[in-house]
């Protein structure tokens, strides 16, 4: 593979790399949603003085695993973004430069360098991906286990306010 076609694949490999970032971004997203509704609509049934009891627990539980959830999906939304060092692609690289300086090493690139720092934004951005996906997994895995507490909590507090006399 010459030189060029080298640079043209790894070019097109960033970009199919690149392309996966809204995938998890909307899944995260989708998450976001559904565990920000799931508390409001726990806290929205709670009682304002609810006596300590035994059948707080699956509010506590559900509360607990929807709040380990969302902190995945802040681990999510602001992954390490360390690395690529003296990168001339990459972004928080370039932004610590002055525009001179940055003109002056793009222009400085040799091909082989350039194909360098492709692959290492493909191998970089491949890292942040891949923590963003385990991050939306984990908060999946935290929102499933928390919906029978959920649902026990909700018809608990719907009994609940059921029984108090108006």
């Amino acid at each position: 593979m010459t030189q060029p076609d080298k640079i043209a694949a790894a070019r097109d490999q960033l970009n199919r790399t690149l392309a996966f970032f809204p995938r998890v971004d909307t899944k995260a997203s989708v998450l976001l949603a559904v565990d920000t509704s799931m508390l409001a609509f726990l806290t929205s049934k709670a009682a304002p003085s609810v006596s300590v009891s035994w059948l707080l627990l699956p509010i506590a539980i559900a509360a607990c695993l929807l709040a380990f959830g969302l902190w995945h999906l802040y681990r999510e939304a602001f992954p390490a973004l360390d690395g690529g060092e003296e990168s001339n692609i990459y972004f928080r690289e370039i932004s610590k430069r002055t525009e001179a300086k940055y003109v002056e090493a793009w222009t400085k690139m040799s091909e082989s360098d350039y194909l360098n720092d492709l692959l290492g934004q493909v191998w970089r951005n491949s890292h942040i991906l891949t923590d963003k996906f385990n991050h939306v997994r984990i908060a999946f895995n935290y929102l499933a286990l928390a919906i029978a507490p959920w649902l026990i909590a909700i018809a608990w507090l719907s009994w609940n306010a059921a029984q108090v006399p108006k």
